[in-house]
């Protein structure tokens, strides 16, 4: 349901909540062209397909998908079923793209996030004199 596509919302674009009221939720952003902007979600009307049902019903929601989102270092510790992982700016500490890596529980499950010019690459900080 891409109805706010001509507002530059569309699947996968990442949003920041500002403000949340009843029936509009002001957010800002976060990434590409129109990072920074202003946006306003209306809750829309949904309605079964089916003709089938006794009763005609809808239902009024905002057509969003919460997230949490968390610092690498925090998530020491955490298992997580989906996981995204933000490399746009590499990580800058012993360890930490491995701690990043390994909270999901299946690898398949895990999105990253990299700068267009990365090639699919991001660096990885190690010191070998912290190994064992």
């Amino acid at each position: 349901h891409n109805e706010y596509f001509i507002f530059w919302l569309c699947n996968g674009t990442r949003l920041i909540v500002e403000r949340w009221a009843t029936r509009v939720i002001e957010a800002r952003i976060l990434t590409g062209d129109k990072a920074g902007e202003p946006v306003f979600i209306q809750r829309i009307t949904l309605s079964p397909s089916s003709t089938e049902l006794p009763i005609p019903m809808s239902r009024h929601q905002f057509p969003i998908r919460l997230a949490f989102a968390m610092m690498i270092n925090k998530s020491q510790g955490q298992s997580v079923k989906y996981l995204g992982i933000d490399l746009q700016l590499p990580v800058f500490s012993h360890g930490q793209l491995y701690i990043a890596l390994s909270r999901c529980t299946s690898a398949r499950n895990i999105s990253i996030i990299l700068p267009s010019d990365a090639a699919n690459c991001t660096t990885n900080i190690v010191y070998p004199e912290v190994l064992l």
